[in-house]
């Protein structure tokens, strides 16, 4: 059994994007990030995954220095390289290369003792989506209100 606990989502990228596919990946990391990984210090707000030489980055993810790490701490906003398999790349490369599709991680989250980061396949939203879909939370949160009224 896989215990899959959540550490970070990034909730502007569906904000942001329609996520049409998502992928699990790993990441290179080095000691001092994972332990500022475990404690919730990273932000993914301007990040974005890219694919170079047939090698996925993650880019602009701001790991903040860990706390008790000593001169040996990381760099924040240092590339650091995601593990897939060559099949993945090729299919999120060939993915990529269509008209406005771009790669964002949409979750980070801890597996089987492993940090594993979840990208996702993303299609930029116009504004008139966005207000689409805050519109249809607005209603849902309406009806549930609502609904728990009438219960009473």
């Amino acid at each position: 059994m896989s215990a899959v606990k959540e550490i970070i989502n990034n909730r502007q990228a569906f904000h942001e994007y329609h996520i049409l596919s998502k992928v699990e990946a790993g990441a290179v990391l080095v000691g001092t990030e994972v332990k500022s990984i475990m404690a919730g210090r990273i932000q993914l707000k301007d990040s974005y995954v890219s694919i170079k030489d047939g090698e996925v980055w993650l880019l602009n993810a701001h790991i903040s220095p860990y706390s008790h790490g000593n001169r040996q701490n990381h760099e924040p906003l240092r590339p650091r390289k995601l593990l897939l398999h060559r099949r993945e790349i090729e299919k999120l490369e060939k993915e990529t290369i269509q008209k406005g599709m771009t790669l964002v991680v949409t979750s980070i989250y801890w597996k089987n003792g492993r940090i594993k980061f979840e990208i996702g396949v993303a299609k930029g939203k116009k504004l008139y989506d966005k207000r689409e879909s805050e519109m249809r939370k607005t209603v849902d949160r309406e009806t549930r209100q609502q609904l728990k009224e009438r219960l009473r």
